[in-house]
């Protein structure tokens, strides 16, 4: 049987809203998905992230069941809310001592610390200027990078920039099935255009603040057409498109699929060139 490389690395991965809990805590601002979850009739159990697992309280017990698992990696991510209440401006010196925490806590028991920047939980107040269909958006995702790195870029192993961008654009701001609840269609192609944007912004606070390895996180599918007719082979390739290329090609080839750049808020060309920094690996959910 063929074995793994020897420096092939196991590891486990949250996000913050669904684990952290401490909704409340110690000047964490509210989010997309506190708002989304407190709307009648979202979630069909009621259920938020007040609480959720209470990590924020109990990291420590999270990272000794870890331990005993034996894993090699613990990819989580950080709240924006929690570093920047506002989603820009005024620091919460609170929030990064948790995370400061966290990150000693795994180095302590031989765990690489992996840190998403971006797991959905925009600040509610950015959502209220327009979220991630505004350019601003990305610019202030950069600068909170700078700040998380600037104090965690000394330990943390792996960086991920955005999580799955085409997540947060097709079912938050297209069909509203996430949050913030959105559902404007093709237009919501603004807001895959700034995520993109904000991981190679982002992609260049971490560098210039010290981190070593930096990369993005995407959700990718096989797209297969139902049969070799004409209008299920062009369905095919159009979701493909929608859901995979958007993403992919300007990240790693520094181009949209053709026809998509023209859809786009600019100047795309500019834009561009930072979307496709180069990386130290790609992520794949699939």
């Amino acid at each position: 049987m063929p074995k793994l490389p020897q420096d092939f690395l196991f590891g486990v991965a949250t996000a913050s809203y669904q684990i952290e809990g401490g909704a409340h805590a110690d000047g964490r601002g509210r989010s997309v998905w506190d708002d989304f979850c407190a709307r009648p009739g979202t979630i069909l159990d009621g259920s938020d992230g007040t609480v959720a697992c209470d990590s924020y309280h109990r990291y420590g017990e999270d990272v000794a069941l870890m331990s005993e698992l034996g894993v090699d990696a613990y990819r989580f991510s950080i709240s924006w809310p929690r570093i920047v209440p506002e989603g820009t401006g005024r620091i919460n010196l609170a929030g990064l001592d948790y995370y400061d925490r966290l990150v000693d806590e795994l180095c302590e028991r031989g765990i690489k610390p992996a840190a998403t920047l971006f797991h959905w939980d925009l600040p509610s107040p950015l959502e209220v200027d327009g979220g991630w269909l505004q350019r601003e958006t990305a610019e202030h995702f950069a600068e909170y990078a700078r700040v998380v790195a600037e104090r965690l870029a000394d330990r943390v192993a792996m960086w991920m920039t955005v999580n799955e961008p085409n997540v947060v654009t097709s079912l938050g701001y297209s069909t509203g099935v996430h949050a913030p609840g959105r559902t404007l269609g093709l237009y919501a192609l603004p807001a895959a255009h700034h995520l993109l944007l904000g991981h190679g912004l982002a992609a260049g606070a971490l560098r210039a603040a010290g981190a070593q390895s930096v990369g993005i996180a995407q959700n990718h599918t096989i797209v297969w057409p139902a049969s070799e007719s004409e209008a299920d082979q062009a369905s095919a390739a159009l979701f493909d498109t929608m859901w995979n290329r958007i993403y992919s090609e300007p990240v790693l080839l520094g181009r949209y699929p053709d026809g998509i750049a023209s859809m786009m808020p600019g100047p795309v060309e500019h834009d561009l060139k930072i979307i496709a920094a180069p990386l130290d690996f790609y992520g794949v959910n699939y």
